[in-house]
């Protein structure tokens, strides 16, 4: 693969799944990753690598972050970090899991973006990359405030290249299917067992590998071409979510 025009990059939600994936894949095209999570033990396994850079904060609290980076320079800033308190329709929901989701899936990555795009604009090197779901395009019943969260975020995106134009920041928007992580965990109750047998054993899911592979892909695209959306769903998948074939 070819090289990327970044030095440093900061991924949110960096403790496990597509997080932690995406550090390790990034580290790998020789960045500098800052690896964002509120789980210092989460970060540990990460720590091995010379060019992962934990940093304990929690992605809701953007003074608690910008003081974490400690005046870091960040070329590619990966808004990972994403929560389901719940799957249930939304006048089942509590007023603190509807607020929790969007503070963790809309408001943090627009906190941070507004933190960290003039830099970018001002060294005219940076891209953005703000990991949706196919929630925010297509109908999952239960997901109302994380799919609205997320469509919010893929429309703040949409804005924001507009306003980039011509400044040689690029910001694309890759939006994952089915990836087999544990977001959906608390939703479970955190039961691990229903979360897999419910959602990925019997289903060739997106593996957090695959989604840090496609982010690697448009990072090392010639600094002219941006990427502005991509969907990454599983073969089986079909669009919207509502049908799963199931190989023989």
């Amino acid at each position: 693969m070819p090289a990327t025009p970044y030095r440093t990059a900061l991924v949110t939600g960096a403790s496990r799944g597509i997080g932690a994936a995406l550090c390790r894949r990034l580290a790998g095209l020789g960045l500098t990753v800052h690896a964002l999570a509120r789980s210092r033990e989460g970060l540990e396994a990460l720590a091995a690598d010379a060019a992962i850079r934990p940093l304990v904060a929690d992605v809701t609290d953007i003074a608690a972050v910008e003081a974490a980076l400690a005046g870091a320079e960040i070329d590619v800033l990966v808004n990972n970090a994403g929560a389901v308190a719940s799957v249930r329709p939304l006048y089942e929901q509590t007023a603190q899991e509807i607020a929790e989701t969007v503070a963790v899936n809309l408001t943090a990555p627009l906190q941070l973006m507004r933190l960290l795009v003039p830099g970018m604009v001002a060294r005219r090197r940076g891209h953005v990359v703000n990991i949706t779901t196919t929630a925010a395009r297509h109908v999952f019943a239960g997901t109302s405030a994380y799919g609205g969260a997320k469509a919010g975020l893929a429309q703040a995106g949409r804005v924001l290249r507009y306003d980039l134009a011509g400044s040689n920041v690029r910001l694309t928007e890759v939006a994952p299917g089915r990836v087999e992580t544990e977001i959906y965990l608390r939703a479970f109750g955190g039961d691990r067992g229903r979360l897999q047998g419910t959602l990925y054993s019997d289903v060739r899911a997106l593996q957090p590998e695959d989604v840090a592979e496609a982010v690697a892909a448009v990072l090392t695209l010639p600094e002219h071409v941006d990427v502005a959306e991509i969907e990454v769903s599983p073969t089986d998948q079909a669009t919207g979510g509502h049908v799963y074939g199931k190989p023989a």
